[in-house]
């Protein structure tokens, strides 16, 4: 998508700083971060949010989790990491292609 800020890092059109990359996705460092370790991952395929995962999308998923569980191990998420994504404005999804967000380096709140 022309407009898509995420798709333009993927082209490399903006820079990220990157921890990970293959075929099918990217992972990089949040620039606003919320956690000590914040990075997002995100597919290489244009999806606008969760939304629009389906089951063509299933092995695609299941390869971006398999992506976060690596990182974390590498990074060192040893006493725990979290997962999000958000799915619309009423989500506060800012960014029309879909992300998942992996905060850890801290206890992080639960919800209550």
């Amino acid at each position: 998508m022309e407009n898509c800020i995420f798709c333009k890092i993927i082209a490399g059109e903006i820079s990220s700083k990157k921890i990970y990359e293959d075929e099918r996705c990217l992972a990089f460092y949040d620039i606003a971060p919320m956690a000590p370790q914040h990075f997002l991952v995100i597919p290489k395929e244009h999806l606008t949010g969760a939304n629009k995962i389906y089951e063509e999308q299933e092995a695609l998923i299941g390869h971006i989790f398999g992506v976060i569980r690596k990182l974390t191990s590498v990074i060192g998420f040893s006493d725990g990491f979290r997962v999000v994504t958000n799915c619309g404005k009423d989500a506060g999804q800012t960014v029309d292609h879909l992300h998942f967000h992996v905060l850890g380096g801290k206890e992080l709140g639960s919800f209550n």
